[in-house]
């Protein structure tokens, strides 16, 4: 497998492990919210249906990885679960679709700050269907993170925000494709997970995209094809990272997401997030960063008489 740390130049490579992880969680977080940028910018000042942005991300995010992928006899391209890679891949267009079309109607600050509570339909979902044993100061954090969620839509207090439910839901499958993404990690590189991503979602992306179709500027074509090459790097870079350091390490400086957002989204677009969206959003973060912290302690103490 190609190593984006090695890849992206030699200093970084002779850094630490923990401290190249940091890097390349930071740089992931960055090259997510510069995708959202442009989906943002796409929808609303280009006037191209999200869905359509979403077809494009994918074609152009396979270009980005293909050479890689190629390389060695197509190595990264040989798998043995192609059915898992599809089943991912179908549930993933749903939750692609639904966060395009929330980014187009909704700020960034306010997107990024819902989407952190993935990790907590992930943890959910491994308590429905894999019968994972939780105890209560997790179900507590659980219950917290989705208070602050709750704190920033604001049921009955404020008009439904579409954008942010669509958010949720999104989230919620794609908890889902992180369980299956941790099943095909024991096995499969981070650049054969992200090409099959790209393979299966063009397709599913090009028949949503059909029914509004309206062909993009030259200039926009661009912009698609920098997004795209941003979201493949943010994949490989995010998988590239949890394989050099442990999760909980790593997982407080995914909170930079959402001030990349509040930065990006004042300058391009002048929106000021609201202080109920800081408020959730860092309620939601610490219940996932503390639910990661609690099943890394437990993993350790299961695998600790293993080791006398």
């Amino acid at each position: 497998m190609i190593s984006l740390s090695a890849a992206i130049d030699g200093t970084l490579g002779r850094l630490p492990p923990h401290i190249r992880a940091v890097v390349l969680i930071l740089f992931a977080t960055l090259c997510f919210t510069s995708m959202h940028t442009v989906i943002r910018y796409a929808a609303t000042v280009g006037q191209i249906h999200p869905f359509e942005v979403a077809f494009f991300r994918n074609v152009f995010g396979l270009l980005a990885v293909l050479p890689f992928a190629l390389r060695h006899r197509a190595a990264a391209l040989r798998t043995k679960r192609l059915k898992l890679h599809a089943v991912r891949g179908t549930m993933q267009v749903f939750a692609m679709l639904m966060f395009f079309y929330a980014l187009s109607i909704t700020p960034l600050a306010k997107v990024s700050a819902v989407s952190f509570t993935a990790p907590l339909f992930a943890t959910l979902g491994a308590i429905i269907f894999l019968r994972e044993r939780i105890r209560m100061r997790r179900i507590i954090a659980l219950v917290l993170g989705f208070l602050g969620a709750m704190i920033i839509v604001r049921p009955g207090f404020i008009e439904l925000d579409l954008g942010a439910i669509l958010v949720m839901t999104s989230s919620s499958i794609w908890a889902c494709a992180i369980l299956i993404i941790k099943s095909l990690a024991r096995t499969e590189s981070s650049l054969t997970i992200t090409t099959y991503q790209n393979i299966f979602l063009i397709p599913f992306t090009l028949v949503a995209a059909y029914f509004f179709w309206t062909w993009p500027s030259w200039t926009l074509l661009a912009m698609f094809a920098v997004m795209g090459i941003f979201g493949s790097m943010a994949h490989v870079a995010m998988a590239e990272s949890l394989k050099l350091a442990e999760a909980t390490a790593i997982l407080p400086y995914d909170f930079v997401r959402l001030i990349w957002a509040t930065g990006i989204g004042f300058v391009i677009f002048g929106e000021i997030p609201e202080i109920w969206t800081w408020i959730g959003g860092s309620l939601i973060f610490a219940s996932t960063t503390y639910i990661a912290f609690r099943e890394a302690q437990l993993r350790r103490r299961q695998a600790a008489p293993e080791l006398l």
